[in-house]
């Protein structure tokens, strides 16, 4: 009987990483020499001012984009060296995607939008529908299993859009400003939904943002400027006596509440 590899505490690795657009006297370096752990169970946020790098790092982490030098380890093999074809399976297989506008599909049901993540990795029939329905009940949205994204709030959609990326059980998840569209108190619930799929489904949750009110959810924060990370700050602030605010605004429901690891973000230590 086969027996399945032990999963790695560290689900991707890049070392020495660099991108460079354009050749020559019109090159632009947006990333620099670049080492950082992504690990199973903890939300990173990489945060930093426009044009620190940090999009660009996301796609890097993704396999979408190539570094220019430096290598992607993921689950401890190299990237490096491999096919279009092997690295949209690696994609399919192995790395979730939420994106800031949702990218579901109009013409698709709730849970539709959610099957397409596993029709992508080739597999049909009443399966894929009841694992579908199966997440977005676990995100407090088997209710709204059958709308169509025009029908949902914009919390809905980007929990939706969660629920896809979370369903073939991903060891990594990136999120590009999963909140930017949001208001505070739907905001505040995505980010705790967040810290909950890392903490239940021991996935690494590498969230790209400007958003400065969802810092408390962070194990980590990766801050970037001129493509390098200048410092990373390790938190140890309890989940539950976090809030994020807005003027006017105030917490709303805590989705984390009760599930392992909900109280495992922790008080702050800046590292070099």
């Amino acid at each position: 009987m086969d027996i399945a590899a032990p999963r790695l505490a560290v689900v991707a690795q890049l070392r020495d990483i660099s991108v460079t657009y354009g050749t020559g006297a019109i090159s632009v370096k947006a990333v620099r020499g670049v080492s950082l752990d992504v690990r199973r169970g903890e939300v990173l946020l990489m945060m930093g001012p426009s044009g620190s790098g940090k999009s660009t790092l996301l796609q890097v982490l993704g396999c979408i984009r190539p570094a220019t030098t430096g290598s992607v380890l993921m689950d401890g093999k190299t990237v490096t060296g491999m096919t279009q074809n092997d690295l949209s399976e690696l994609r399919r297989r192995q790395i979730g995607f939420v994106f800031q506008h949702y990218n579901l599909l109009p013409s698709l049901r709730a849970w539709e939008n959610v099957a397409l993540a596993l029709e992508l990795r080739g597999e049909y029939g009443a399966r894929i529908e009841s694992a579908s329905r199966k997440i977005l009940a676990a995100l407090n949205l088997e209710a709204r299993a059958d709308a169509y994204p025009s029908e949902l709030s914009g919390g809905e959609r980007q929990r939706v859009a969660i629920a896809r990326a979370v369903v073939g059980g991903p060891g990594l998840i990136l999120a590009d400003e999963p909140t930017a569209a949001l208001d505070a108190a739907q905001g505040n619930i995505v980010a705790r939904l967040l810290v909950r799929i890392a903490r239940e489904h021991d996935c690494a949750v590498v969230i790209v943002t400007h958003d400065p009110r969802i810092g408390a959810i962070a194990d980590r924060i990766a801050f970037l400027e001129d493509g390098m990370i200048r410092s990373i700050q390790n938190n140890n602030v309890p989940l539950e006596n976090t809030q994020l605010r807005e003027d006017g605004a105030h917490e709303m429901e805590d989705l984390g509440r009760g599930s392992p690891g909900s109280n495992a973000v922790r008080n702050t230590t800046v590292v070099d």
